[in-house]
């Protein structure tokens, strides 16, 4: 049985994504509820604007504080993709962090606890 991470339980749960610093506010609720979740000891997902993926999840510390880097794949406009990106606990309790698109677009986002 795989152990859990200390710093996954602080991640752990859904977070709504409500800023992506390349796609408006407007058009992230497109097809479902912008977010990104953490389960488990490594899964999680993410969808905004058209884009849905699952995680494969690394918890860890950067600078002193909780990260967790992840590699993902998915589908957009049910095109199949794929990338990584990585988040942090940042301040007023919200999660920032960033998305790459695998030879694509890329992304900053804030999240907060749904």
């Amino acid at each position: 049985m795989a152990r859990v991470s200390p710093f996954a339980k602080a991640f752990a749960g859904r977070w709504r994504i409500v800023e992506m610093d390349n796609w408006d506010n407007d058009v992230l609720d497109l097809v479902e509820e912008a977010h990104l979740t953490f389960q488990g000891t490594a899964d999680g997902e993410i969808a905004f604007v058209a884009l849905k993926g699952f995680l494969d999840v690394r918890y860890g510390a950067r600078d002193g504080s909780a990260c967790a880097e992840f590699s993902w794949e998915g589908q957009d406009e049910s095109d199949p993709v794929c990338g990584r990106g990585w988040a942090a606990l940042g301040s007023a309790g919200r999660l920032v962090g960033h998305i790459y698109v695998h030879n694509g677009d890329d992304s900053g986002f804030v999240c907060e606890r749904d």
